[in-house]
This record gives structure tokens, C-alpha cells and sequence, in this order.
């Protein structure tokens, strides 16, 4: 029997207090003692209602905790569905709070120049309070939390600014020609413009172009939606990435001094924007002009984040000349035990700036963690699987495009996976990258609800309590010049059959008897070898036996070995174990009719048989039963 894994990089589900499962829902609310909170997230998530700093927030998850506090008084939060904005914290500064399904996003907006000049914001100090937990710096300036295993629990990317020159200059819409006129536009036309290349560069372009006055380009069909300006950089917007400051009780961030100083009202609100987050799943955004986005949300459009070279094309806008990649790790929890048969990724593209398609790698790299950055982006290991698509731009297209999970699949994605279920490796880690990154026609958007499938059957294990039945008991002589000697010529064949660890559930097992018998010239060849049960099949350690198939010669040594299979395919494909040889070595024995047979044992009155549990006393010295 073959099962499917589906391992999400993102929460699917959320186990209720009482024990119920409910898709994830960070929207916040009002709690009975006034504090905030999400309806259904995986981790214990707590903001402030308002009142003393020190209780801004509180994420725990298994008994384990970490508290941020803001060093001042907190007004009463605006709710607006999973954030919680403090207004004015610091005058013109607002911090607002934002919920994700493992974690929370802390981010001050600095409204005006006047407020930029604060002195509160040369370093922004939270305090901090840890329970069950280590918290340290990371190499890549930022943090995390691990418990008393050295196992991550909680984690947090460097913190990134940004601020808003690029809201006030994006290109007019209206210039560009139809969505109709880019669509219609040839492959051929566009490979003559740009070329394509075989894979992903090493280094691409980061150079912004100038960019006429309009805000309306960012309801552009070629863009997708809205974008929302608290999620992250938008193109043309300049950024810093800076650098957590962890110490045993204070999270600090110093802001970018430059961007706090500029005058020019267009450059505001700035963002600020440290963010802390489950270190369980991994997913993060990498984008060549050095902005990262560890454990990205979907946005406010949910259409995720882009795949390519965003810039112009067509007469289409994108960004000022960035490439884009997106990155997905997996653990092998849930494969251990498991033998991988079929394995797909699968993530949701939700835009793409033609209606033709183009070409999608799905690589293997070197793991990602909350530091990782453009300039240390982890090395290709090797292209798992392509896909030519093109999804997400609706009626744009005819027929119609919606946005669509694409599947990559193949055999370089089943050997890998593999090698994960057998622990070759510690994590998976999977990035989608537009094959040419110097063609802007190929820039895509993927959503964060990437999903590795896989399809497996435990791996079978070697038997134990493996030998022959004599009487009440089990015989097996390892010793090929003692074998053990028994009466009857078809002896009870017997042994349990078993599963790895971790692939027992569901498991369709039958156990391969396997009997040599030794040759004149001292070779030994092939007696029986019955698998059994015949029909159907048995679970994990469960002990089989059955009597041989055959009449065994009187005189002859023979010996016993026993291997477990693990059936699949509806039972036409197995997996077969090492034998009992490997773990006991053979069990050597001969027949002869004229032994004793084993003693039939009565049990009467007033005794009774001893079990595992109890030995009920009875009788006494010639006292009969």
C-alpha cells in the first residue's frame, strides 16, 4: 500500500484548545482581558491592548516564550484584520503589529520628515524576555531563539527599511499599449530582444532606471494588483538592511541614518520593519538589489512574490531593473522509515507579464536561513524539474488564464527526496528561478503555498523472534556444527515482520521464509522459500507463522534465514528487507522422525499457567494438578 505526504511551507491547519483543526486565520481581535490577538494561528500569539510598553507582545509555543516591550506607554490599538496599529508612539511614528500564521511583524512607520528627526529613532530598543529559551545573534544579523537542545524554535531575519520614493514615480499606465497588443507579441520577437539563456546567472542587474510621475501604475494589469507598501520595497523604493542587535534582555535596531536625514517629503513614511517568526519551516524572497523577505506573506493582493527580471517591456513596467528569486526548504519529518517512490513540488503562480508561456526552473540549492542575503545566496546544486507556463492573467488571455498550481515533478525530484528520507541531507532546499533572468517578459509571481508531495512505502526492516517451532517455544542454533534437531519434517516456520522506524503506519508486510539445505560436496542450495501470508497482508510486528511447504529430508542439514516485505502498487511491488542472517545470523537444523518430540504440558487444578503479568501460587509438594 503507498501513501502521500503533503508537506506545506506554510500552516494548512491549526489545532483548536479543544482539540479541533481550523484553517489559519491571523486576523485579530479583542480578548475577554483586554489584550489582542489571532483567531487561529500555531503559536500562542499575544499583543499589548494598550497601556504599560512592556507587554507589546508575546509569542510562545510548547511551553516556551519570548516577550518584546516598547520603552514607553502604548495607546489602544486601531485593529485593521491582522494588524494592530499604535498610533503616535513616538510623535509622527506609528508601530503596528501584524500577525502571521507562526509569527508576528514589527514595523514603525515615520510619517514625516519632522518625525525622522526623533531621537528615539537613532536605535530602537525593545525589551526582551525569554522563557525556556536561548536567544544569540546570527552571523547574518539576526536572531534566534533555541531551547535547551540547541533545537530553533523562533528566529528573525536582519531588519529591513525602506521608504516610499518609488510610490510617487512610477510610470503612467496609460503610456503603455494594451494588455492585448503584449500578449500578442511573439516568442520570437522576444528572444531576438534579449536572448535566452541556458540557466539562472550568477549576478544580475540592480541599476534603477528613471521613472515618469503617476501613482497609478500599480493597478497595472502587467504588475497584478495593489501592492500594499507595508509588505516591503517596492520598486524604486531605497532600502537597508539592518542588522538585529541581540543581547540577553533588548532586541535593538539602529535605522539607516541617511534615510532618516533626507528632507524630501517624498521619500516618507520610511518603514522599519524587525519581524520574529517560527524556525520551523523556510521560505524566504531574495531580490538582487539586496532585499530579502524571510517567511514572506502573500501581500495584500495575495499574489505573492516575483520570479525573473522585473523591469520594463513591452512598454510595461515592473521595477527598475532587479532580478528576483524565491527559495522553499523542507525537513525530512515524516519520511523517515520511508522509501520515496514519486515526488512533486507544487506552488500557486498567480501572475505572469504575458499570456505565453515561459520557462520556470524548480533548483536545488544550499539550505536558506533568516540571514540569508542576495550577496551569500546558497549555491545550485542542480535543476530538479522545468515547467513552460504561463497563469494569472485572467480574461487578459484567451481562453482565460486563472492562477493555477504549477507541478514540477521527475526523477531528479524523486532521487533527491529520497536522499532526504534517508538522511543524506538535513533539510531540501528548493528555489524557483526564471530560466532566462535577462528576459522581463518571463517575470513571474509565485504564492507562498509551495507543497512537496510525495509518495512513499515504508521501508521494510529485518525480522526478529525469527526460527523454528518446537513446543511452546522459538529454537533457532546459530552454531552450523550444533543444529538444533527436531521430529517433525514441515516444522512451523515463524517470525516478526517489520517496518523502519517511522514507516510502520499502514504498512502491508509478508514474510519470505527462505530455506537452503546443504549438499553432498558442501554447498548449499535453494529448499523452499514460501512467502506467506499467500492473500492479504499484515501490519507492523506482527508475528507470522506457517507451516513449510514442503517435506524436509531426514538427515540433511538445513538452515533458516527470513526477510520482510513491504508491498505497494496493490500489492504487484515490494520492498524486500536484509535477512535475519545480518542481524542473528542462520538458524541450522536437521530432521529426525526418531527425536523426542516436544513434551505436551497439562496445567490442572490448582495450579495455573504463569503469565507475563502474574504467577498465581497454588498447590504445594505432591499436590497433583
Amino acid at each position: 500500500m503507498t501513501f502521500t505526504l503533503d508537506q506545506s511551507t506554510v500552516p494548512v491547519r491549526v489545532r483548536q484548545h479543544d482539540d479541533s483543526w481550523t484553517a489559519p486565520d491571523p486576523t485579530l481581535s479583542v480578548r475577554n482581558d483586554g489584550s489582542v490577538g489571532p483567531k487561529a494561528a500555531v503559536v500562542d500569539l499575544t499583543f499589548s491592548g494598550g497601556g504599560d510598553g512592556s507587554d507589546l507582545v508575546n509569542i510562545a509555543r510548547e511551553g516556551k516564550s519570548l516577550a518584546l516591550g516598547w520603552p514607553g506607554r502604548l495607546p489602544e490599538p486601531t485593529l485593521h484584520g491582522a494588524s494592530a496599529v499604535y498610533a503616535d508612539v513616538l510623535p509622527g511614528v506609528d508601530l503596528r503589529m501584524t500577525a502571521t500564521a507562526e509569527g508576528f511583524r514589527e514595523l514603525l512607520v515615520v510619517k514625516t520628515a519632522e518625525a525622522a528627526s526623533d531621537p528615539g529613532l537613532k536605535k530602537v530598543t525593545f525589551s526582551l524576555r525569554s522563557a525556556g529559551l536561548t536567544v544569540a545573534s546570527t552571523g547574518g544579523g539576526g536572531m534566534t531563539a533555541v531551547d535547551g537542545d540547541a533545537r530553533p524554535v523562533f528566529a528573525a531575519p536582519p531588519a529591513l527599511m525602506w521608504d516610499s520614493q518609488g510610490d510617487a514615480s512610477t510610470p503612467d499606465a496609460s503610456e503603455a499599449p494594451s494588455p492585448a497588443s503584449v500578449a500578442a507579441t511573439s516568442n520570437a520577437a522576444r528572444t531576438a530582444a534579449f536572448g535566452h539563456a541556458t540557466g539562472p546567472s550568477a549576478s544580475a542587474s540592480s541599476s534603477p532606471s528613471g521613472r515618469s510621475s503617476s501613482s497609478t501604475a500599480r493597478t497595472d494589469p502587467s504588475i497584478g494588483a495593489l501592492d500594499d507598501p507595508v509588505m516591503g520595497p517596492a520598486g524604486g523604493d531605497a532600502s537597508a538592511v539592518l542588522p538585529v542587535q541581540v543581547r540577553s534582555d533588548s532586541l535593538a535596531v539602529v535605522p539607516d541614518a541617511k534615510m532618516l536625514a533626507n528632507s524630501d517629503s517624498g521619500a516618507f513614511p520610511l518603514y522599519i520593519d524587525p519581524s520574529i517568526g517560527l524556525d520551523q519551516t523556510a521560505h524566504t524572497y531574495l531580490r538582487s538589489d539586496g532585499v530579502a523577505d524571510y517567511g514572506w506573506g502573500n501581500g495584500s493582493d495575495n499574489e505573492g512574490k516575483g520570479v525573473g527580471h522585473c523591469s520594463s517591456w513591452g512598454g510595461y513596467y515592473c521595477g527598475p531593473g532587479y532580478t528576483e528569486r524565491i527559495y522553499f526548504q523542507f525537513s525530512p519529518k515524516g519520511l523517515e522509515g520511508k522509501k520515496v517512490l514519486s515526488a512533486t513540488f507544487r506552488a500557486t503562480e498567480s501572475w505572469s507579464f504575458t499570456c505565453d508561456a515561459e520557462w520556470v526552473d524548480l533548483d536545488r540549492t544550499d539550505n536558506i536561513s533568516s540571514s540569508t542575503t542576495w550577496s551569500g545566496r546558497p549555491a545550485y546544486l542542480g535543476t530538479m524539474a522545468s515547467r513552460n507556463v504561463s497563469a494569472g492573467r485572467g480574461s487578459l488571455c484567451s481562453p482565460s488564464q486563472p492562477a493555477t498550481p504549477v507541478e514540477f515533478t521527475g526523477s531528479s525530484l524523486t532521487s533527491a527526496v529520497g536522499n532526504l528520507a534517508a538522511g543524506r541531507f538535513s533539510r531540501l532546499t528548493l528555489m524557483l528561478a526564471a530560466r532566462d533572468e535577462a528576459d522581463t517578459s518571463a517575470w513571474k509571481r509565485f504564492r507562498n503555498d509551495a507543497v512537496l508531495s510525495t509518495t512513499y512505502v515504508g521501508v521494510p526492516a529485518v525480522p526478529t523472534k525469527a526460527g523454528l517451532v518446537q513446543g511452546d517455544g522459538v529454537t533457532c542454533s546459530t552454531d552450523s556444527t550444533d543444529p538444533d534437531v527436531i521430529a517433525d519434517p514441515t516444522p512451523s516456520l515463524t517470525a516478526a515482520v517489520w517496518t523502519a522506524t517511522g514507516g510502520g503506519s499502514g504498512a502491508s508486510l509478508r514474510a519470505h521464509y527462505y530455506i537452503q539445505k546443504k549438499n553432498s560436496d558442501g554447498t548449499w542450495a535453494v529448499a523452499t522459500e514460501p512467502v506467506r501470508p499467500t492473500s492479504g497482508f499484515v501490519g507492523n510486528g506482527t508475528v507470522l507463522t506457517y507451516p513449510s511447504p514442503i517435506t524436509l529430508v531426514e538427515g540433511v542439514s538445513y538452515r533458516l534465514a527470513v526477510f520482510s516485505r513491504s508491498y505497494y502498487d496493490s500489492g504487484d511491488s515490494n520492498l524486500e528487507s536484509h535477512s535475519t542472517v545480518t542481524s542473528k545470523g542462520w538458524c541450522y537444523f536437521k530432521v529426525d522422525a526418531s527425536a523426542p518430540k516436544a513434551p505436551v504440558v497439562t496445567i490442572g487444578s490448582p495450579y495455573s499457567e504463569c503469565t507475563a503479568n502474574a504467577c498465581v501460587p497454588g498447590g504445594g509438594p505432591g499436590v497433583q494438578g
